[in-house]
């Protein structure tokens, strides 16, 4: 059994879907190396309901300036890229009404004369910011940078997009070393704890925690789509960002221009499904990588070489001597077992970064030192050198559960515990407990699935890696089915890691790319190796 059970974790969401999250890990391991719940109903469709003020506005393209804070901080990304803010409707049920400001960035085709349109893109969490993501993924994208102006935006209640604010830097640091240092007193009861975070969201987010739905935030792509001069949407969608252009899909299948949907969210699960199957995906990743590890360094591999059992014992004795002894670190943190576990999640994400957890492990057990697995954990948790973190946290909780009907209860948790501890001794508690997340959260929707099933949509591409551990493998079969007969196009790729076009196989590269730039559509059910 894993050392963290019922702890603080359970104020959080434990695993996120990112794409983002795959180059931060990449990064770093290059770097190391040298209530009472309401429920909010689907708003009708006010597509062309929308007053003029918002369908006529116009952008004013500018020189960005670094990214914020909460948007996750970078350096400026450079004069190829422009920023700009659109207006959008608070509440898409009342759009003549109060705005917010979405941030947006762009730059242009590099062939103008054989411009398609705009690309937008979306990197998942829910929660990660585009503006401060889609400059960093540097020559990824570089091909369909030709043919189209590459877009990237904070959604609603994200990084610069009124973003949801809860806890303070120094109560987040709190939050995640599992414990109180010094004048920073938090609940350690995870029921009270869950109240002062939801009050703390309450009290610093205003009136877009009620309004951070990914229904809303497919809208505001339509209304991006028309504003930016499009005719038909054309968007890349990684991990949470599948799901939010499936539900544009099914909002507007006759805007869909060409939809690519990486790592992909399974829309047939509830909230507890889901979480099993994370559950189970992130054990088949660290069984990979400790195959990997045993292979490459035998004895001296950090979990051992006698295969899966064995290296989940070594692990969970790691945590468990963090609980009684943290580790120290260079920035005078101390490494604990809630730190240490993100840490390996973090690594898990990226096959890239197999070798920068082995490292970090290594310096865990056999040299006292935690720096590694906290950098790790810091990337995850979106905190900077300064001790200043993004706001993908607090926005990840507020989306998911705005998008989520269940609320479950501790009698729930327990009840299901023993599937989890079955599928990974060492994320199912953790990850179990993750589902009271939403757990007395004000707002809810009718439902635990969303519809995607988009009729009379162009064919869209729907991705999925085998050794996938956030967005496990089948969630992809089933989005391509749910999406439609001749909509959804399932593409298998055999590999490891979160995503699949931007891990550099040239298959997978090769079918999106002329996909997005010649209109060319792959046979249904294309495996790449």
């Amino acid at each position: 059994m894993s050392p963290l059970t019922k702890t603080r974790r359970t104020g959080l969401s434990t695993a996120r879907r990112t794409g983002a999250l795959t180059a931060t890990v990449a990064v770093i391991a290059t770097a190391l190396a040298g209530w009472t719940a309401h429920a909010s109903p689907q708003p009708a469709d006010t597509s062309g309901q929308l007053p003029s003020s918002l369908t006529a506005q116009s952008l004013n393209w500018h020189t960005c300036a670094p990214p914020t804070p909460a948007q996750g901080t970078q350096p400026a990304p450079g004069r190829a890229w422009q920023c700009a803010t659109i207006k959008a409707p608070l509440d898409y049920t009342h759009p003549d009404k109060k705005t917010i400001s979405l941030a947006l960035i762009r730059t242009k085709a590099t062939d103008p004369h054989r411009r398609i349109g705009s690309l937008l893109f979306n990197f998942g969490g829910p929660g990660a910011s585009g503006v401060s993501i889609l400059p960093t993924f540097g020559d990824e994208f570089q091909t369909l940078n030709t043919r189209y102006d590459l877009v990237g935006f904070d959604p609603r209640g994200v990084g610069a997009s009124a973003p949801v604010t809860c806890l303070t830097d120094k109560e987040t640091d709190a939050y995640y070393t599992g414990n109180s240092p010094g004048d920073t007193a938090l609940p350690q009861d995870p029921a009270t704890f869950a109240r002062h975070y939801l009050n703390s969201c309450r009290n610093n987010s205003g009136n877009i925690l009620s309004h951070v739905d990914t229904v809303s935030a497919a809208r505001d792509m339509d209304l991006m789509r028309h504003v930016l001069g499009d005719r038909k949407l054309h968007y890349f969608g990684m991990s949470y960002g599948t799901k939010l252009g499936a539900v544009y899909a099914h909002l507007y299948p006759h805007h869909v221009g060409h939809l690519v949907l990486d790592a992909v969210m399974d829309p047939t699960k509830t909230p507890l499904q889901e979480a099993l199957a994370q559950t189970a995906g992130f054990q088949l990743a660290l069984d990979n990588y400790m195959k990997d590890c045993a292979a490459a360094h035998g004895a001296a591999c950090p979990t051992g070489t006698t295969g899966s059992d064995g290296g989940n014992q070594k692990l969970v004795a790691l945590l468990t001597a963090l609980n009684q002894h943290p580790l120290p670190t260079r920035d005078g943190r101390k490494l604990t077992a809630d730190l240490a576990f993100t840490g390996i999640m973090s690594a898990l994400y990226s096959q890239s970064a197999w070798p920068t957890l082995t490292t970090a492990l290594n310096e865990a057990q056999h040299h006292g030192r935690g720096d590694t697995l906290l950098a790790l954990a810091d990337a995850y948790n979106g905190r900077d050198p300064q001790g200043r973190y993004s706001n993908i946290n607090s926005a990840n909780t507020a989306i998911n559960c705005a998008d989520q009907k269940q609320r479950y209860t501790d009698t729930d948790i327990t009840t299901h515990l023993p599937q989890f501890r079955d599928a990974s001794p060492l994320f199912g508690d953790a990850m179990a407990w993750s589902l009271t997340t939403c757990t007395g959260w004000p707002t809810a929707t009718t439902t635990d699935t969303p519809n995607v099933n988009a009729p009379g949509s162009a064919p869209i591409l729907v991705i999925g890696n085998t050794g996938d551990p956030a967005t496990p493998y089948q969630g992809a079969r089933h989005m391509a089915h749910a999406l439609g007969t001749g909509v959804g196009i399932h593409i298998t790729l055999t590999g490891q890691g979160h995503g699949g076009y931007t891990s550099n196989n040239t298959c997978l590269t090769n079918l999106v790319d002329h996909y997005l730039l010649n209109n060319t559509t792959p046979p249904n059910n294309t495996t790449c190796t």
